[in-house]
Order: C-alpha cells, then sequence, then structure tokens
C-alpha cells in the first residue's frame, strides 16, 4: 500500500465512523462537508429518504462570484457556508446535525461550521 492510498483509507475510516454516529432526517438534515485542495462542497441531506436538500460549493459560478474577492481558502469556505445556511434558511430548514467528513474540525470545515451558524443554522 503506497503512502497515497493509506492516507485515502485512513481517511474513509474515519468518515465511516463519523456515519456511525450522525444521521440526518428531513427535520433534521445532515450537513454534510467535504473538501478538495482546491474546492469546498457542503450538503444538506435527509439520510431517511436518502435525498439531497440544499447544497452548495465553492466551484459554482454564484459562489465563485463572491468568493473572488476572498483572500484565503478559509475565507471562501466561510462564503459557502453563508451560502448553504441562506438556501436552507429559504428551503425552511433551522436546524442541523454536522458531518465533517473526516475531517479535523479546524480551518477551513471550521470556517463553512461558523459562517453557516451566522447565517441562521443551529447545530
Amino acid at each position: 500500500m503506497t503512502k497515497t492510498q493509506a492516507k485515502r483509507a485512513a481517511l474513509a475510516r474515519r468518515q465511516r465512523r463519523v456515519r456511525g454516529k450522525v444521521a440526518g432526517t428531513a427535520a433534521r438534515p445532515r450537513l454534510r462537508v467535504e473538501r478538495s485542495n482546491a474546492h469546498i462542497y457542503a450538503q444538506l441531506i435527509d439520510d431517511v429518504n436518502a435525498v439531497t436538500l440544499v447544497q452548495a460549493a465553492s466551484n459554482e459560478a454564484e459562489v465563485a462570484k463572491k468568493i473572488k474577492g476572498a483572500a484565503s481558502n478559509k475565507d471562501a469556505a466561510k462564503i459557502v457556508g453563508e451560502v448553504v445556511g441562506t438556501r436552507a434558511t429559504k428551503a425552511g430548514i433551522s436546524e442541523v446535525v454536522f458531518d465533517r467528513g473526516g475531517h479535523l474540525y479546524h480551518g477551513r470545515v471550521k470556517a463553512l461550521a461558523d459562517g453557516a451558524r451566522q447565517s441562521g443554522l443551529k447545530f
């Protein structure tokens, strides 16, 4: 197993561990965060019906316009959090459970969560 394969396997184990503890419903969906080196993605998922209710990503045209002036990836993540929060509020969702996707609650993941909280989501 190469170093890259080992890192991906470890991330997959952490994701499974988090998913064993966190589940979303229609009333309180799961706020799932996924990040790559270049972008960050967030979606609200109803696990009971297996459907995505709301989503936002840093590579969407609408969000990319807001991010254009951002100084860092953390600022971009905060903007994505604010966008997903406002879209959730419009959809009638006020409370979520947070799924950090196996990543540490630090840096871009924390910035996205803070942005979602500022836009009105509770978790």
